[in-house]
């Protein structure tokens, strides 16, 4: 594949996110890139969309951060945005109103769990000729046009499942369910990192075989000249790092961390947090 076809960041915008030049922390960018996708991989799932255009919304999501900051726009309206657009692209297009209604639910959900409310949550329709679903609806087109501006209209993504399923094959483990359906997992969870923004699919799917046949205990040719990965032209140093993205998902955090998460999901909010941080600070 032309590497002109599958946009990556360049250097610059790795060492220095947009997010990253306004004051966020690179480790709360990063919860709020992988909080984004899960919004998205449960919207998708309560829309009953195909997985395709889940993946690929997921991957605009991460995208779109290396050229905008996460104080101009809020996540939640951006992974609106990126699901409507990606939809299209895979021609499996969603109602407008049927995304707004499942996002105005994530969201109320959301907010009843930083009320820390006793009560079990109980979803309140909007009427659609109050404010709320007006103001959704604006935010979705907002989104959807400046994910495609900034993208440069650039939008084509390439999914890993079909490569996975070779490079499976090419190594003889086809035949291993439970490996079959952990690298499948860990290549799911991945869209939750920045690691289809960063690398080459056959790096990312050579990481998604390295984790699992590390857990499942898996012999392959790891000793030099006759590693595994260097048939998929995938360097060590590059499959290390993405398991590094990888793994981060799962690491213990703590309850502060996960609810000033939670708070941050509109750009008023992170504007909100950037200036009390500063008042902090001084």
């Amino acid at each position: 594949m032309p590497a002109d076809l599958v946009p990556l960041a360049s250097t610059s915008q790795i060492e220095r996110t947009p997010s990253k030049e306004d004051g966020i922390p690179a480790d709360l960018e990063e919860d709020l890139r992988a909080f984004g996708c899960k919004l998205i991989h449960e919207a998708g799932i309560l829309l009953k969309q195909k997985q395709v255009a889940v993946a690929t919304a997921q991957i605009l999501y991460q995208r779109f951060w290396y050229t905008t900051s996460m104080k101009q726009f809020g996540i939640g309206d951006v992974g609106m945005g990126a699901l409507y657009l990606a939809s299209k692209l895979e021609e499996c297009p969603l109602r407008m109103r049927d995304l707004i209604n499942v996002y105005d639910l994530l969201l109320q959900r959301n907010a009843h769990t930083l009320s820390k409310g006793k009560e079990t949550f109980k979803y309140a329709p909007m009427s659609y000729f109050g404010n709320t679903f007006y103001d959704l609806k604006d935010a979705l087109v907002v989104a959807e046009m400046q994910i495609l501006k900034r993208l440069g209209f650039n939008v084509h993504v390439v999914l890993p499942y079909g490569t996975l399923i070779n490079y499976l094959r090419v190594l003889g483990l086809t035949s291993r369910k439970d490996a079959c359906a952990k690298a499948w997992g860990y290549l799911n969870d991945a869209l939750q990192t920045p690691v289809y923004a960063l690398y080459a699919v056959p790096t990312i799917v050579s990481a998604a075989i390295l984790l699992t046949s590390r857990h499942l205990d898996i012999a392959l040719p790891s000793s030099s000249p006759n590693c595994w990965w260097d048939l998929f032209d995938a360097p060590w140093e590059d499959v290390w790092s993405v398991c590094g993205y990888i793994m981060r998902l799962y690491r213990d955090r703590t309850p502060e961390d996960r609810m000033r998460v939670l708070k941050l999901v509109s750009k008023k909010d992170v504007r909100r947090w950037l200036e009390d941080d500063a008042v902090t600070l001084s």
